[in-house]
């Protein structure tokens, strides 16, 4: 096993000692990790809401709930790779509807490869996902750059007269002159004209 340079924050969420010291040596050969335990849905929901974790591993059914609402909740709400163990007899039924949320789900028993390839999926999916997120937020501000500079433009054109080719050249030489965005220059502008 080849150990990864890559850092992974693990909730792993059983009542089982057997499941919990499984997916955490699992997790400790493979990554530089940082591994906790919670053996109910409502201590796994407590510590979720104070800490973020890259994995979240469920153990079903536990103690307090089965732990699939809180799969299921946790996928939609966050960006965390889920995965849910489940009891061979429930796995299709549980996998099919736990898939279109984005949670993994293996059947109980595992394997060590089965659960190896599960977790080295959810850490390259998270990764992927991460670098697309990374590419949407520079979207929306790019977006949110050219909505401000536009007000801005049709604000001179409104106070000054001038035309959108002359409001556009003038934020142009503004942040060229005074060496900042044409963002900055176009909320200066409106935060004079408001």
């Amino acid at each position: 096993m080849i150990r990864s340079e890559e850092h992974v924050s693990a909730l792993i969420v059983s009542s089982s000692d057997k499941i919990f010291d499984f997916f955490k040596e699992l997790i400790s050969d493979t990554y530089s990790s940082d591994i906790i335990r919670a053996s109910s849905v409502g201590e796994a929901k407590r510590l979720s809401v104070s800490d973020t974790f890259d994995i979240v591993i469920i153990n079903a059914p536990l103690k307090d709930e089965t732990g699939i609402e809180f799969a299921l909740d946790l996928a939609a709400d966050t960006d965390t790779g889920v995965l849910i163990l489940i009891n061979n007899e429930y796995y299709e039924q549980v996998s099919y509807e736990a898939g279109r949320y984005g949670v993994f789900t293996l059947s109980k028993p595992t394997s060590r490869q089965t659960s190896e390839d599960a977790l080295r999926f959810m850490t390259v999916s998270n990764a992927r996902l991460g670098k697309y997120q990374q590419r949407a937020a520079k979207l929306n501000a790019k977006i949110e750059e050219i909505r401000i500079v536009n007000h801005a433009k049709w604000e001179l054109i409104e106070k000054l007269g001038i035309t959108e080719k002359e409001a556009h050249k003038l934020i142009e030489k503004q942040a060229m002159d005074t060496r900042r965005t044409r963002r900055e220059v176009a909320e200066t502008i409106l935060k004079t004209y408001k």
